[in-house]
């Protein structure tokens, strides 16, 4: 498996306050879900008035399709102009998986398990 992190730190001109701040990057934040079907969170520059860093994550089985997608989203949010890009960054971890678990892993699983207090069964 793998899992993609991206950073995009944003400035947001227009804002006057942090309400208007949070509305864009809650808007931002939204579109990239709805887009791209990824996690996003703002994960720093919360009590700033017009800067703010969006987390985006993804998790795939192939490595180019995971960056595929983040360097999409970045762009996207390049291009929506809500906000301007004022650093990104993306990084990709790949995790070693032997594969899923069949019920035969299960009931061996379950062979092994400590009797010693059986469940009450009625």
């Amino acid at each position: 498996m793998v899992v993609g992190a991206a950073l995009v730190e944003i400035h947001v001109h227009a804002s006057q306050s942090l309400k208007q701040k949070r509305g864009v990057v809650r808007s931002i934040q939204q579109r990239l879900r709805n887009e791209f079907n990824i996690s996003v969170s703002e994960v720093g520059g919360q009590g700033t008035w017009q800067r703010a860093v969006l987390g985006m994550t993804a998790a795939g089985s192939e490595a180019l399709q995971v960056k595929k997608v983040l360097e999409r989203a970045i762009r996207f949010v390049e291009n929506i102009h809500t906000a301007e890009v004022l650093n990104s960054d993306l990084e990709l971890m790949d995790l070693p998986h032997e594969g899923s678990a069949t019920d035969s892993d299960w009931d061996a699983c379950n062979d092994d398990r400590n009797d010693d207090n059986p469940v009450d069964e009625d």
